[in-house]
């Protein structure tokens, strides 16, 4: 079973409908032991970054996803998911992530000729083998809708880039811990295929 934390969130729906047609069974929740007792752990989200990390603590989330990331269930962040995992974002100054990678979120700078929020079909770059991108070649499109982007610390953990005026860490991998700025939920054929190469992730415990 694949758990989807709700936390009130946008797009969590959408998250679901794509997992569901690719024949999983999903539980959208809060509840702690639901989500510990899952073989997958998904962070969704489109949002305020200061406003989804107050309804996480509020709902008593925070020490929840911690002990998943401990458990070394595979976590996908997906979109405002992936920023939550960091440590801050320029977007809610003042207010501390999950801080569980590191790194930081900082806004897409303005420039001639590009709308902000970006939102669109970009193609992908991968600087270093991911699971997540097995069987997806060079240049891939997938659906982005974001104002702020990953400026990641360790760079051995960026596995696709994408470029928007600047380069944005699209993707990162460490451990059992997998996340994406983009939608691959609404990126037709390649989201869906980069969704079956994180349902096909292991528990890594002990590894």
């Amino acid at each position: 079973m694949i758990a989807i934390i709700d936390y009130d969130a946008g797009n969590i729906r959408s998250v679901e409908k794509a997992l569901q047609f690719l024949g999983e069974k999903t539980s959208v929740t809060r509840d702690r032991n639901t989500i510990l007792q899952a073989d997958h752990v998904i962070l969704p989200g489109v949002g305020s970054f200061g406003d989804a990390m107050d309804r996480i603590r509020g709902y008593g989330l925070e020490d929840t996803i911690h002990e998943v990331i401990d458990k070394k269930t595979p976590f996908l962040g997906i979109c405002l998911g992936l920023q939550l995992l960091f440590e801050t974002s320029e977007e809610s100054e003042g207010v501390k992530g999950l801080g569980i990678l590191p790194g930081k979120i900082i806004r897409i700078p303005e420039k001639p000729g590009l709308k902000i929020p970006h939102i669109g079909w970009n193609c992908l770059r991968f600087p270093a083998d991911g699971t997540l991108f097995q069987h997806i070649p060079q240049g891939a499109y997938v659906y982005f809708v974001h104002s702020y982007y990953l400026q990641a610390e360790d760079m051995a953990m960026v596995k696709a880039v994408t470029e928007y005026g600047i380069t944005i860490h699209a993707s990162v991998e460490r451990d059992n811990i997998f996340a994406c700025q983009f939608h691959p939920e609404k990126s037709s054929g390649v989201g869906l295929q980069i969704l079956k190469n994180f349902i096909a992730v292991k528990n890594r415990e002990g590894r």
